[in-house]
Parts: structure tokens; C-alpha cells; sequence
């Protein structure tokens, strides 16, 4: 076999084990939201808002653990711990369905706590290889595309089948375990790293506490502003994510399950073809700097279709694929591809996972903040214009910041290639 057809089959493979096990990881997480739970609520806070918040805390504790495990994880763990922890989170949906309201709540967090960390397993596999670009997009396109169709499959479930709101979950997950399996084992298979993918992307290894503080204090500025942006990335992707049903209903989409699914393809196909062609720009520092260019176009353009949106001259569709798209094209390259390229750029020794689960960690726990400031600061706002304000809170940080990390690294860059140049100098 030639090399050409060696690496068009080791992307085949790569990337249809990443986007499976991902894709079928959605199902056991997000299913639960397109139920209203309707006329519930407790302590004052709407049953759902309760439900989302749980979860989400989950996934926000387990990003900080994941800091730790996910920067120190060794290659033979990985399938072990992903299998016990997509169990845990199934096992968890199951005593959702079968404990009583409002004690169930707590089964919520018991499930987010185990997927948060299935995201850092399934990037280990991919990242540090001259393909990462292609596989990170196919692997970020995984959860755009499935969060829409679980959602669909979920509100099939209820309709057609009969199913409760509180079995759906757990219903919809058991669908997706064995073909998660199936994919779980393509992705062990998946072979490691090259020689020629070491000298260009740098040797990923695990990371000891040293490494992570020495990483930290070296880079504290740069790491402070991507956390600051993500957080309010994160919190309103994941706010459109939660309640898209609310927000598709609200614009005269009451009842259609197709438009979860159809929406979020056609986001994805988009961005998947926009961050893949980074694949070939083989210079990690120009591709460090194309990924500002793109975060500018997703503020840009969820500035601009939000405000033509407003008067009245985009179609409500359009303007939630619009919306979807300005998210996406920003939180995606935070999830795997822009540290990929930071860690090659700057030749640091450690791996993605690390800064992944950094910015992940602070961003969903700002996604928990905007909840509580949606249900006790603006109760009275309906959830399509407290969507709408926020993606211009999205847009004026995304400018500010953007900016400021493309002058910094600029300025980092010169500064370090003078440094090697004139340590070269020394040494002849």
C-alpha cells in the first residue's frame, strides 16, 4: 500500500472512531433537554433550569478534575476508563427515570460528572499528528451534528414510543451503547503517533504537576484571556444548546423534531469544511494565527445576522443557523484544534488535554452563573431575548480579546525566533 492510500486509511479510520464514540457519548447526555418538564419547578427555579444547572455542574466538576487525570492519563487506560465512565452516566439516567421528582435531580450531576471527561480520552487518540486538523474537525463536528439528533431522537422517542419524559433519557442512551462500543474499540486500534508527526507537532507525553504550574506561569496572560472569552462562549453556545426547543418554538418551530437535526448538520458541514482547510497550512504559527481570523468571522457574523434578525429581514431559520455557526466557529478550535497548534507553535512539552480542560472547566461553570442569572435576575425575560443580548456580550469580549491574543502571540513569536536565533549564534 502506498502512502498516500496508508494515510487515507488511517484518516478513515481515525475519524469515523472519534466522531462514533463521541456522536454516540451525545446520546446519554443531551437527549433530556428537548423534554420541557412543564408546570415543574422547585425552590423557586423551574424544574428544567434545575436539571440543566445539575448537569452542567457535573460536567463543570469533572472538567477540573479532568485538569489532573486527563493531563496525566497513560495511553493503556484510556479504553478502560471510557467504558466505565459512559456505565456510570447510562446507570445514572436509569435511577433519573426511577426516583422520584425532586429527588432525582441529584442523578443529573451523577451523570454529567462522567462525560465531561469522555471529550480529553477521545482527543488523546487524535491529537499531536500532521492529520489533527482534519480529525479535530471531524471529532468537534461530532457533537454539533449529534446534540441535534439525539434531540430528535429523544422527542421521536416521547412521541412515537409513548416513552415519559424521565425514561427518555435513559431510553435514548441504550439505543447508542453498542455502537458506542463498537467505535470505543475502533478508536484502541487507532495507531500512535509517527515519527514524522513528533517532529512536526511536537512529542505529546503526560504531564506532572511541575509541568502544568511551569506551563501555567509561562503562559498566564494568554491562558486569562482564552479563559475569559470561552467562559462566555461557552455559557451561551451551551444556553442555545440546552434550550434550543424553547428558542426553535418561540420563532414558530412548535412541534417539528426535524429542525434540531437539520439545523445543526448544516452547521456543521460549514464549519467542518472551513476549519479543515487549516489542515494545509503546514506552518503551526500561521495556522495559530488563521484560528483569530476565524474567531473574528464567528463574532462577525453572529453580530450581523443577530442585528438583521432584530429588524426583521432574516428568516428565523437562517438566523439560528447563523447563530449556531458564529458559536461554533469560535468554540471549536478552544476544544482541541487552537491548543494543538500552541503546543506545536511554542514547542511545549505536555499535552492538549491540559489547556482543554482549563478553559472547559471555567467555561461551563459560567454556564451554571448565566442560568442562575437567567432564572432569579431576569425570570421575566423570555429565553429568545436573553439569547439575544447575550450574543452581543459574546461579541464585545470576542472582539476585545481576539485582538489582544493576536497582538500577543505575534509579539511572543518575533520575541522567541530572535531568542533561538541568537542562542544558534552562541553555540557556533
Amino acid at each position: 500500500m502506498g502512502k498516500k492510500q496508508s494515510n487515507l486509511v488511517f484518516v478513515l479510520h481515525a475519524s469515523l472512531a472519534a466522531f462514533g464514540t463521541y456522536f454516540c457519548m451525545y446520546a446519554f447526555r443531551k437527549p433530556f433537554s428537548v423534554a420541557t418538564f412543564e408546570g415543574l419547578s422547585y425552590m423557586g427555579v423551574d424544574y428544567k433550569i434545575l436539571l440543566v444547572i445539575t448537569q452542567v455542574l457535573g460536567y463543570a466538576l469533572s472538567k477540573f478534575v479532568g485538569i489532573k487525570m486527563i493531563s496525566e492519563l497513560r495511553p493503556d487506560r484510556r479504553l478502560l476508563y471510557l467504558i466505565l465512565l459512559i456505565l456510570l452516566a447510562e446507570t445514572s439516567l436509569l435511577l433519573f427515570a426511577t426516583v422520584p421528582a425532586p429527588y432525582n435531580i441529584i442523578f443529573m450531576l451523577l451523570n454529567g460528572f462522567p462525560l465531561g471527561m469522555i471529550w480529553g480520552i477521545v482527543f488523546s487518540y487524535i491529537e499531536g499528528r500532521r492529520f489533527t486538523d482534519i480529525l479535530g474537525v471531524v471529532l468537534s463536528a461530532s457533537f454539533i451534528v449529534s446534540s441535534g439528533v439525539v434531540k430528535s431522537v429523544g422527542l421521536y422517542v416521547m412521541n412515537a414510543w409513548g416513552i415519559s419524559e424521565f425514561w427518555m433519557p435513559s431510553v435514548t442512551g441504550g439505543l447508542f451503547f453498542i455502537p458506542l462500543l463498537i467505535c470505543s474499540y475502533l478508536l484502541q486500534r487507532v495507531p500512535p503517533p509517527t515519527k514524522e508527526d513528533i517532529e512536526n507537532r511536537t512529542e505529546r507525553i503526560p504531564m506532572t504537576a511541575e509541568d502544568r504550574r511551569s506551563l501555567v506561569k509561562k503562559f498566564f496572560f494568554p491562558l486569562l484571556l482564552i479563559v475569559v472569552f470561552y467562559t462566555f462562549l461557552t455559557a451561551f453556545r451551551d444556553f442555545r444548546d440546552n434550550f434550543a426547543r424553547e428558542l426553535w418554538d418561540s420563532i414558530g418551530y412548535q412541534g417539528d423534531a426535524s429542525v434540531f437535526a437539520t439545523s445543526e448538520i448544516i452547521i456543521a458541514i460549514v464549519v467542518l469544511l472551513i476549519i479543515g482547510a487549516i489542515f494545509y497550512i503546514k506552518d503551526n504559527f500561521k495556522a495559530l494565527l488563521t484560528y483569530h481570523a476565524l474567531l473574528m468571522l464567528g463574532i462577525v457574523v453572529l453580530a450581523a445576522s443577530t442585528i438583521m434578525f432584530q429588524v426583521g429581514v432574516l428568516d428565523p431559520f437562517i438566523w439560528m443557523v447563523c447563530t449556531g455557526f458564529g458559536l461554533y466557529i469560535c468554540y471549536v478550535p478552544f476544544n482541541c484544534l487552537f491548543f494543538d497548534r500552541f503546543i506545536a507553535t511554542f514547542k511545549i512539552k505536555g499535552n492538549s488535554g491540559f489547556l482543554i480542560y482549563i478553559a472547559d472547566a471555567f467555561g461551563y461553570l459560567g454556564s451554571i452563573l448565566v442560568l442562575l442569572y437567567k432564572n432569579f435576575g431576569q425570570a421575566n425575560l423570555s429565553w429568545l431575548n436573553f439569547f439575544v443580548y447575550g450574543t452581543y456580550a459574546v461579541v464585545f469580549i470576542g472582539i476585545c480579546v481576539t485582538m489582544l491574543l493576536f497582538l500577543h502571540f505575534g509579539a511572543r513569536h518575533r520575541a522567541e525566533k530572535i531568542n533561538n536565533q541568537l542562542e544558534y549564534g552562541q553555540q557556533i
